[in-house]
């Protein structure tokens, strides 16, 4: 048995390779453990997609394909349209099989249903492994329980699990939990890190078979590939001229601008294409921030700046009037849309060449990501979403 650890609390100390970290001068607010954008998504259809890892000592490749694999996944769905308008994405994060989590069933939720990006890589990053009793039926039941699914017909409502101990551990057994979550729509996926006839054995299939959802066996071992382009450098030089748009306002203002760049850092220590993927994420629509960035709130909500008293406006702002301030939003929503416009020409060459040199080389091995990527674009395109 394995156990998986999770430094938590970051404060802000975010793990990079090896033993290098990235910290922020400022405590984490606690308003941040689940912070949740405060967008307006009445009407408009969601892709709500729960990962559920395995955090046991034999997983430390699996952790390094969430992480490789995050901004890819992001980047992928929001290719997705239905009816011709984006879907909110949503992605909550579990981890399992850990003795340090003090309950029976050694679950916890790392992160709920969330939109904000930044949220998700800082709590990913911040896992590490350590061994334990990996209990798959009660971590489905706790996702279908706890998280807020969506109620529409057009939501698509979607669990992964990804481990290598046997499906059937555990109190909870893993058909009463699949069923659970179907009387919800839920469809159940299973990723197997393995041997293939371990995972068929293990009730792995099974539980992806009952769940209505798809089997998928990985090495979850193996590092993932990339492909460099002649695009990655110059859509790396647009990150600090976009950053530099953003304006933080109240509590989460000051600590989120230097969370954005902590994951800036992270994604970099992956590798360079995986930083690309990140920026490319953040010149799209899903990437919001208006919990914490007055260019996004202003742009929701019309009479934000009306509203917003001074004192949670940074140093530099206080004491000017409401009229300058606006001037000041319209000249950085309009870098920031410039930008944005800049880093998806470049985004849209660069893919092109990375599926040229794909059908070159081959899509190489079977990955987390890919897994996810894969089953979410079949669950939608059967649902009437179109992609890019």
């Amino acid at each position: 048995m394995k156990q998986f650890l999770f430094t938590g609390y970051l404060c802000m100390s975010i793990l990079l390779c090896g033993c290098k970290q990235v910290k922020a001068e400022n405590p984490e607010p606690e308003q941040a453990e689940t912070a949740y954008n405060a967008e307006t998504v009445k009407g408009k259809a969601k892709i709500q997609v729960a990962i559920l890892l395995d955090t046991s000592s034999s997983m430390d490749g699996l952790i390094e394909q969430a992480k490789s694999r995050l901004w890819n996944i992001v980047n992928t769905l929001t290719t997705l349209k239905l009816q011709g308008k984006e879907p909110v994405l949503e992605i909550a994060l579990y981890e399992y099989g850990n003795n340090n989590i003090h309950n029976d069933e050694y679950i916890r939720q790392v992160l709920p249903l969330s939109t904000d990006l930044d949220l998700i890589s800082q709590k990913l990053f911040a896992l590490t492994t350590l061994g334990g009793d990996e209990y798959c039926g009660a971590v489905i039941n706790k996702a279908t329980q706890q998280l807020e699914w969506g109620k529409n017909d057009n939501d698509i409502r979607l669990i992964y699990i990804a481990g290598n101990e046997p499906f059937t551990q555990g109190r909870t057994h893993y058909i009463e939990a699949i069923n659970n979550a179907l009387a919800k729509n839920i469809f159940i996926n299973t990723i197997h890190c393995g041997d293939a006839e371990e995972g068929i054995d293990g009730k792995w299939r099974d539980g992806a078979v009952k769940g209505k959802g798809k089997y998928f066996n990985i090495n979850h071992n193996e590092r993932v590939r990339y492909i460099s382009t002649p695009y990655d450098d110059r859509i790396s030089g647009c990150n600090a001229r976009l950053n530099a748009t953003y304006i933080g306002y109240g509590e989460l203002g000051e600590y989120s601008k230097q969370n954005q760049r902590a994951q800036d850092v992270n994604a970099r220590s992956i590798s360079a294409a995986n930083e690309t993927e990140r920026i490319v994420s953040k010149s799209k629509s899903v990437y919001k921030n208006s919990s914490w960035d007055l260019v996004d709130l202003a742009k929701e909500d019309a009479k934000a700046v009306e509203k917003i008293a001074d004192k949670d406006l940074p140093d530099e702002l206080q004491g000017k009037s409401k009229d300058e301030l606006k001037v000041l939003l319209a000249q950085k929503e309009a870098e920031r849309k410039t930008i944005q416009e800049e880093i998806e020409t470049l985004a849209k060459q660069r893919q092109a060449y990375i599926d040229e040199e794909t059908k070159k080389q081959g899509d190489g091995g079977d990955d987390l990501g890919k897994a996810i990527t894969q089953s979410v674009l079949d669950v939608a395109l059967a649902k009437g979403y179109t992609a890019e």
